[in-house]
């Protein structure tokens, strides 16, 4: 058996393999000791190799998929070995094989995977040309069989930064490389790494691997003409998915070749700073995905999360959606939709597993029953266009359409309750198959029998205590006692003999034991045999099925999306052709729904007006109103209604935020370097159709080196790249740039100072803002007043000082001499105070703790000072 056990772990060296031993499986050896730290399962050991003591450890089979689950979400792979031979025909250990390998990115089960988000298996091939990189990128949804492509080339830093950007956007769970390759490594911090052979990413083998999955002649219809490198990924990836699957990917039937103007830019600062799908402190709540998910399927929810990290720059998109949620809210329609779909299971990720042939028995009848809502589904969808309509709805209407031989076959076959595993019985209906009724017939009507025969033989004998029975060891028996043993018939033959009775068969009672104790093992049997052929005939209608989830989940995106915007009194936003942002009276999405009342504010940013420079003090809601911005226009593209009394927004190819401070200590960076990082891929990146958030530049390091940075980024985004700029600041001298730069305008977090504290009042007004009120913010978060008092007072020295004024000394070049004479002669001459006692009486006041009368009588004493 360890022989066994060692010729089949050979060939998955890397993975821990669960080997099947009666009830249990097994790992053994370093597999065993992984297991047990890992899973908290006890390790024990049995038996000697090489005079070492075997070392294993083990799970329940019916508790595995909880133990995969979590090994899984570490990033472990798992190989499972099942015993396919009959344990009484085999002379040796039963035979054995892996059926099945569970690896990060090629889940499947409903139970190892999340619900509501993908977990896409990615293949990267790299191609090294003279001068420059192409970098080839294939990824499948394995859950969904949605299948994508995508290439580009350049110098090495530049596909490195791309190939970040889109690791980050497409989030795999597992990466496939070349197990030579070592160019960009640091692909590891987006995913579990599994390393294959470098042959496997051919790229002529791996067209020729699309051009058979897809079943076509030619790649040209899928757009995918001319790649290269993105052929030999899609090979690796196709090889390595067909391999832990043990089978052909039937359900995989289309491909999508993504390029690089399809989509609106979203960085991994913009993702995470406008906090689309999971938090900055990394929960999944509040976010913008957890406020609008109000979906009723599965499907819906994954659509959903898609289209918010995935807007198309391409409007016609995001304006079929704004007319869609129109018509479902002119309708009336949602509340019924949302009540059907609550009805629908998860098509799409069943349609998966009958394709591999995992699908379990109440998968299938959760797919019968979620057919059959098909029609009200689309009646309600009827209800929201015209005739003649070529709009969305329309499209999704004509893919609802019932697949009356599927649903017939799994009304037919699968029982109203069927059990959850094939391998328990009651999985078929009575009457789908005559054979299958019999043999269960026998199973449950032998009591019935038995005492029929019973009446029957003691009628024929004259025996009036004459008993069938059972038992395990002899089986079926007729029970005479002695005292009428005379009259026991020739056709009885003795089984069994005791002290006060015998016990005989007959013929007729032979033949019914016969059937009756195989009879639930061939029933069995024969479900299991009928359940194979039952997923061969649903192969068919896969294409069908894979429709119609598509559908169900576009309309369950759009019913949440307009049940939302009603809600909440969101509007259909303008997408126009020309260059402009207006938005009256904008909402942050997520902020108005946790406080009680939320500001609205104004934006508007046109070919003239492209630069709001934004002051005001700390807490006053810049970095709302900057985020705020950026959401609706991701709304809008995204196909939502936004939260405003109007918008009005133009072309826009990529989004930039720049917001907040941490520092990156794993890889080396400080808070400052990570700031300007983020800074240089926006002024490297932006376009005149970029929307930028830039919070608070500069602040990372010495007031003038920050003032500088600040001055030089915000002009480069007015003059060279002439984006949509909210640039946020507490440099008072850069209120000055619309002086200079017509197109940069000054606004303000308009505040009121009360004695010593400040009310924010949230509201963008026109001009700069007169002071950042830090010290009334400082004493709001609850530092102690002594503090405070120190820095009002040196705030107060520094201002009369005019600090300003000093230059900075640049600490690695000597100054020449004429700059040496130039300060000299600018430099303004302080002239010290007499020593009149004046300075002394002031410092002495407190300010805060004086009562009328002794700020009265500090005031004359004063007085008589200076005179």
């Amino acid at each position: 058996m360890m022989q066994q056990y060692l010729s089949i772990k050979a060939d998955y060296p890397t993975m821990l393999v669960f080997y099947r031993m009666g009830d249990f499986y097994e790992l053994f050896f370093e597999d065993a000791e992984k297991a047990a730290r890992v899973l908290g399962i006890t390790l024990t050991a049995r038996g000697k190799s090489g005079d070492q003591p075997i070392k294993m450890a083990g799970v329940p089979f019916h508790s595995l998929d909880g133990y995969l689950a979590k090994l899984v979400k570490l990033g472990e792979s798992c190989a499972i070995c099942e015993q396919i031979g009959d344990p009484a025909l085999s002379k040796g250990p039963v035979e054995r094989k892996v059926v099945r390998v569970v690896t990060p990115g090629t889940l499947t089960d409903s139970d190892l995977l999340p619900e509501k988000a993908e977990r896409p298996l990615l293949a990267l091939c790299l191609l090294n040309q003279r001068k420059t990189v192409s970098a080839g990128l294939a990824w499948l949804s394995l859950a969904s069989g949605n299948l994508r492509l995508m290439e580009f080339s350049g110098d090495a830093r530049a596909v490195e930064a791309r190939l970040n950007h889109e690791l980050e956007r497409i989030a795999p769970a597992e990466i496939l490389r070349a197990d030579c390759a070592d160019m960009f490594e640091n692909e590891a911090a987006h995913a579990h790494t599994q390393r294959v052979p470098e042959w496997h990413f051919d790229v002529v083998k791996g067209h020729g691997a699309l051009l058979e999955q897809l079943g076509v002649a030619t790649l040209t219809g899928f757009g995918a003409d001319g790649m290269g490198a993105a052929f030999g990924a899609a090979g690796a990836l196709l090889k390595y998915a067909q391999a832990t699957q043990g089978r052909g990917l039937q359900h995989v039937r289309a491909l999508a070749c993504e390029l690089e103007n399809e989509y609106i830019g979203l960085d991994a600062a913009t993702r995470r700073n406008l906090e689309l799908t999971e938090t900055i402190r990394g929960q999944e709540s509040p976010t913008l995905f957890s406020l609008l998910d109000g979906c009723r399927t599965a499907m819906g929810s994954r659509l959903l999360r898609h289209w918010l990290h995935h807007p198309r720059r391409d409007q016609a998109v995001a304006r079929s959606r704004h007319q869609s949620i129109e018509a479902l809210l002119q309708a009336d329609a949602s509340h019924t939709l949302s009540s059907a779909l609550a009805q629908v299971p998860d098509i799409e990720r069943i349609t998966t597993r009958v394709a591999l042939l995992t699908a379990r028995p109440r998968d299938l009848a959760a797919l019968r029953d979620g057919i059959k809502v098909l029609p009200t589904v689309r009646e309600q969808v009827a209800r929201c266009f015209i005739p003649g309509d070529t709009s969305l709805l329309r499209e999704i209407h004509e893919d609802l359409a019932t697949p009356g031989e599927c649903l017939d076959l799994l009304v037919r076959a699968v029982a109203e309750e069927p059990a959850t595993m094939v391998r328990d019985g009651g999985v078929f209906a009575r009457g789908f198959d005559a054979e299958l009724d019999e043999l269960r017939a026998l199973s449950e009507n032998a009591g019935q029998f038995l005492v029929e025969l019973e009446t029957r033989e003691r009628a024929r004998t004259g025996i009036a205590n004459l008993r069938v029975e059972y038992n395990r060891v002899h089986g079926f028996y007729i029970e005479v006692t002695n005292g009428q043993a005379d009259k026991v018939p020739d056709d009885y033959r003795r089984r069994q003999t005791l002290k006060n009775c015998e016990r005989y068969i007959t013929p007729e009672l032979k033949a019914f034991e016969d059937k009756a104790l195989s009879a639930q093992d061939r029933a069995l049997a024969r479900e299991k045999m009928l359940y194979d052929q039952l997923l061969g005939d649903l192969a068919p209608h896969i294409g069908c099925l894979q429709t119609i989830a598509r559908a169900l989940a576009q309309v369950d995106t759009l019913v949440a999306l307009s049940s939302h915007a009603l809600r909440h009194n969101w509007c259909a936003p303008v997408l126009s052709d020309a260059p402009c942002l207006t938005i009256v009276e904008g909402r942050h999405p997520v902020v108005e729904n946790q406080i009680e009342r939320f500001i609205a504010n104004d934006c508007r940013l046109s070919n003239d007006r492209r630069l709001l420079l934004i002051t005001g003090p700390n807490m006053g809601g810049k970095s709302t109103f900057m985020r705020q911005v950026a959401l609706i226009t991701l709304l809008a593209y995204v196909g939502s209604y936004v939260p405003a009394q109007s918008a009005t927004i133009g072309p826009i190819d990529r989004i930039f935020t720049r917001i907040g401070a941490s520092d990156d200590l794993a890889n080396g960076r400080s808070t400052f370097m990570v700031e300007m990082t983020e800074s240089a891929a926006i002024l490297n990146g932006a376009t005149e159709h970029s929307l930028v958030l830039m919070d608070e530049v500069g602040r990372g390091t010495s007031t003038f080196d920050g003032l500088a940075l600040a001055w030089a980024i915000a002009r480069h985004l007015i003059e060279s790249s002439r984006s949509f700029t909210l640039f946020a600041t507490h440099y008072f001298e850069l209120t000055q740039l619309p002086e200079s730069y017509p197109s940069a305008v000054n606004v303000h977090l308009s505040a009121v100072e009360h004695k010593d504290s400040i009310v924010f009042l949230h509201a963008v007004q026109d001009g700069p803002a007169s002071q950042s009120y830090g010290l009334q913010v400082a004493q709001l978060a609850g530092v102690p007043p002594a503090v405070i008092k120190a820095a009002r007072k040196h705030l107060a020295r520094l201002e009369a000082q005019a600090l300003d004024a000093t230059p900075q000394l640049d600490l690695f070049a000597a100054p020449s001499a004429d700059v040496q004479t130039e300060a000299e002669e600018t430099a303004p001459a302080f002239v010290a105070p007499q020593d009149d006692g004046l300075r002394d009486a002031l410092d002495a006041i407190d300010p805060d703790a004086l009562t009328p009368r002794e700020a009265l009588e500090r005031l004359y004493e004063l007085k008589r000072l200076a005179a």
